[in-house]
């Protein structure tokens, strides 16, 4: 059992949880992630470890109640506890002195990007970080992200903040002003699917943090699988992060969409 430390609501359907995991905080890095599970018989699902507090032993996730079990997730209280907490899980990101390095995040994928730009700043990289939102009261962590970011660039679908557009218009006045050296994606599979467009075109280097479906974790089930370079890759062991060129984006989104009716009836119950 893990206790719920601290809970903050950052938008719609979106909370950050402070979870108390000693060991996970003290071994965890950029890129790692940890399964939940609530209750005996419960779901397990995979949460990138956004922070890591190893005085206080703790780890923070930020959850978006999408089906039952983040539903019920995002609904624990200060005091609370999930069931199994496991980790950390995945690869570390490869951090190291770059240059100029983008880092772009989408909806709740600029959650998993926060450890990512604040190790790449330590490592002495000029870090720009591009935060795309449907809107501005969708937009997380941007204060956050500010603090290891030598310039933030905001963009939202409707216009309500920063720059209207998409998030590939974001990246672009970057990499049009200067030379980036590399980037690095993570949110929605379609917009990481974008993002590696553009910066093909431009010959940057890419890194995706993929979002597969996952159960057990440990490359045994299967169910992460997707194919990266023509080989089948499981993203739980051989990831999350890939090369965005190799990854067979079209594919990854077909599986992301396998449940989707069972995923929606079972949320609808639980609401109703």
């Amino acid at each position: 059992m893990a206790k719920i430390i601290s809970k903050q609501i950052l938008s719609e359907k979106v909370v950050q949880l402070e979870i108390e995991a000693p060991r996970i905080a003290n071994k965890r890095k950029a890129g790692h992630f940890v399964i939940i599970k609530i209750g005996d018989k419960g779901e397990r699902i995979p949460l990138t470890i956004s922070q890591a507090s190893i005085d206080m032993g703790t780890i923070t996730v930020v959850v978006q109640a999408v089906g039952v079990t983040s539903y019920k997730l995002s609904k624990l209280e200060i005091g609370e506890e999930v069931t199994d907490v496991v980790g950390p899980l995945g690869n570390p990101t490869v951090i190291e002195r770059m240059g100029t390095v983008l880092c772009a995040g989408g909806g709740v994928g600029i959650a998993p990007l926060l450890p990512v730009v604040e190790a790449m700043h330590y490592a002495g990289n000029r870090v720009i970080s591009v935060l795309a939102a449907r809107s501005k009261e969708l937009l997380i962590l941007e204060n956050e992200i500010s603090v290891f970011s030598d310039e933030v660039i905001i963009v939202t679908d409707d216009g309500s903040y920063g720059h209207k557009g998409l998030i590939t218009e974001g990246m672009e006045m970057a990499i049009t002003r200067e030379k980036i050296d590399q980037v690095i994606a993570i949110g929605p599979a379609i917009m990481m699917k974008y993002a590696s467009m553009l910066s093909r075109k431009y010959n940057i280097p890419t890194l995706a943090s993929l979002n597969s479906i996952m159960v057990d974790g440990t490359g045994m089930c299967g169910a992460c699988r997707v194919s990266v370079g023509g080989q089948t890759k499981f993203v739980c062991v051989d990831g999350p992060e890939f090369n965005a060129y190799d990854v067979d984006f079209d594919e990854l989104l077909m599986r992301l969409g396998s449940y989707t009716d069972e995923e929606a009836e079972s949320y609808k119950r639980i609401l109703t």
